[in-house]
């Protein structure tokens, strides 16, 4: 068991090959609030965020995942987390804050991912209430990572046991014994903040924004369609058995994968009991609405120093 904090899933950096072309689809189209652009990076948030951001677009060769981030409990923890990186045996450095962050601690993990842990964040306005401001649709906060892996069973002890997280469901072969294909794990009180998918490497499959309601979806479909970027919308709208949740899945002008996301559950309770789900139960990823393309499951985001 981890001896830090984790709060939350936080902030993900994507590199991303035109920054205007970007900047449109997210902001313009979309939804997402700018809070800051510079020459090489567009920093984004959802409308009610209050932190500076929680996606990064960085100029960058080609497309790439450079980094996630979880928020720690507070900063007290960075340095227990330091001596858990150091104990385990895995490589770890120190990013100074920059004014817009605090010091955080950057790792990469048993699988071979890029995670930053840190606590301070600038403050800005949450737009939560303008409601004259919001766009497309109006994602509120980020909620989760999707991450693809060779070996679900070994990426799953690690966030559980190392890191401690729970459980809230999970799909499995219909080996005997059975083996895990697919894990859905939290620490704030939702379905998850980070899901594992058996993949054929290590990469990113997408990131998921929350969304106040159905409509939200609907309304991003109709703008996405008016705009002329109806081939963006990769599967949905549909329901999730896993997590109970309305989906859209979306591809960005350069690829990466972000889902809309909205009708989860509450997991507070410490005696929820996780679900499972058998592999050969297609309403485990599609509750209702049209099957997913061959894309969702053999493209992703690659890691940039991979």
């Amino acid at each position: 068991m981890a001896s830090f904090n984790i709060l939350r899933a936080a902030a993900a950096e994507l590199y991303v090959t035109d920054l205007e072309r970007s900047r449109h689809f997210y902001v313009d189209v979309l939804g997402f609030v700018e809070t800051e652009k510079t020459k090489e990076a567009l920093y984004l948030r959802g409308v009610e965020e209050f932190l500076h951001h929680s996606l990064v677009l960085r100029k960058g060769p080609r497309p790439a995942l450079g980094a996630i981030s979880f928020r720690l409990a507070s900063a007290d923890e960075l340095p227990k987390a330091e001596a858990f990186f150091r104990e385990k045996g895995l490589p770890f450095r120190w990013q100074e804050g920059d004014g817009v962050k605090g010091d955080s601690l950057l790792t990469v993990d048993p699988m071979g991912f890029p995670v930053e842990y840190f606590f301070e964040m600038a403050h800005v306005a949450s737009e939560l209430r303008e409601f004259h401001h919001h766009r497309g649709g109006a994602p509120m906060r980020l909620d989760h990572f999707n991450l693809q892996v060779p070996d679900v069973e070994e990426a799953y002890r690690w966030y559980r046991q190392a890191l401690g997280f729970r459980l809230s469901e999970y799909t499995e072969t219909d080996d005997r014994p059975p083996r895990l294909w697919a894990a859905w794990l939290f620490r704030k009180p939702n379905v998850h903040d980070v899901a594992l998918m058996q993949g054929p490497k290590t990469r990113l499959h997408h990131v998921g924004f929350w969304v106040p309601e159905p409509s939200r979806i609907l309304a991003a479909c109709d703008i996405l369609a008016a705009a002329g970027h109806h081939h963006a919308i990769e599967r949905g709208p549909g329901r999730h058995g896993i997590s109970n949740a309305f989906f859209l899945y979306l591809r960005d002008p350069d690829g990466h994968r972000i889902e809309f996301y909205t009708g989860d559950y509450s997991t507070l309770d410490p005696d929820l009991p996780p679900r499972g789900w058998k592999l050969h139960d297609p309403r485990r990823q599609t509750y209702w609405g049209a099957p997913a393309p061959q894309s969702w499951f053999e493209e992703g985001t690659d890691i940039l120093e991979s």
